[in-house]
């Protein structure tokens, strides 16, 4: 049956479900269900908290990306973690349901990933009950996939848990991308912690990608020339916007949603050498024959009384 969503929960509809074990996807929405040329929009670092706080976050610009996303009405809103400013604290989910209103009115799919800020307290699994609470149709599930129809695949994955070979996590994603189904072109893989990222040499060090995900990247890369799909990665964590092609896998930073800016040390790797600042922004994907179209739409300026958003970033990826 259709999932619905809890009264506390931004999502309205996950497609079938429910949460399911082998090969096979968590949820499943039918190509009946999607526009005729299936969209996607994907981004994070929200910290969605009390408006009044803009130390930690930018409410204004928080909140004209969640009116812009609802705009355009996209059969798939992924988020790429630091949903909340503290998952100890359920004021903060009240926040993200309250803000985020306009997209259960538009019965928006929303595929959330867990994050850092996700796991603030020091009891993690109330941390986590917390979570499961503010989207009920993912409980008991640290990671999941989604059949965006025959033709898009999602993988959320979670970072804050191993990633590493032999890992529970890496087990079940080594069995899901094993097992795609011939119909699959494009397998988008969500997480929190970038697995390929500009080094930085003097500021957010520790942000620079971590062992854990750095494995990850290396098996994507191995899987990449076997598969026949086409892998796109987006991770947050970094407060910024940054895009790389390792592999034949693209690799995505969208972690623009309102948090904190980050200023980034940009590297020759990095596709993208535009050092507007800040960088509030989202990313929007729609599958037109046999690729992928990507934008990354940036707010101009987050004081505006009117939102002012700037095409910064477009590049195609093409399907096997």
């Amino acid at each position: 049956m259709l999932l619905s969503a809890a009264l506390t929960s931004g999502t309205a509809s996950y497609g079938q479900g429910p949460i399911t074990v082998g090969h096979g996807p968590t949820f499943a929405v039918a190509d009946h269900d999607l526009s005729q040329k299936v969209s996607l929009i994907v981004y994070g670092d929200m910290r969605f908290t009390d408006p009044t706080n803009t130390k930690d976050a930018n409410p204004a610009a928080r909140q004209a990306l969640v009116v812009k996303i609802a705009s355009e009405h996209p059969d798939s809103l992924q988020l790429t973690g630091d949903v909340p400013l503290g998952g100890n604290n359920t004021a903060d989910y009240a926040v993200y349901a309250s803000e985020t209103k306009v997209w259960r009115d538009d019965k928006l799919r929303v595929y959330p990933t867990l994050g850092n800020h996700e796991f603030k307290g020091a009891d993690k699994q109330a941390d986590l009950e917390h979570w499961w609470h503010a989207f009920p149709e993912l409980t008991g599930a640290r990671w999941y996939s989604v059949a965006l129809g025959k033709r898009v695949y999602l993988l959320n994955l979670d970072s804050t848990s191993d990633l590493t070979p032999g890992s529970e996590q890496r087990v079940w994603l080594e069995d899901q991308i094993t097992h795609l189904d011939r119909s699959v072109e494009f397998v988008f893989l969500q997480l929190h912690h970038p697995p390929v990222a500009d080094i930085q040499l003097h500021i957010e060090v520790d942000h620079n990608p971590r062992p854990n995900e750095i494995s990850l990247r290396d098996y994507l890369g191995q899987a990449a020339e076997k598969s026949h799909a086409r892998f796109i990665v987006i991770a947050g964590h970094i407060h910024n916007y940054e895009r790389f092609e390792r592999d034949k896998v693209t690799y995505l930073v969208s972690g623009g949603g309102g948090a904190h800016p980050y200023v980034v040390e940009r590297t020759p790797l990095d596709l993208y050498q535009d050092n507007a600042f800040p960088n509030f922004h989202y990313l929007k994907f729609v599958l037109e024959g046999k690729q992928m179209k990507a934008t990354m739409y940036r707010l101009a300026d987050a004081t505006a009384a009117v939102p002012e958003w700037q095409a910064k970033d477009t590049f195609l990826v093409k399907a096997k």
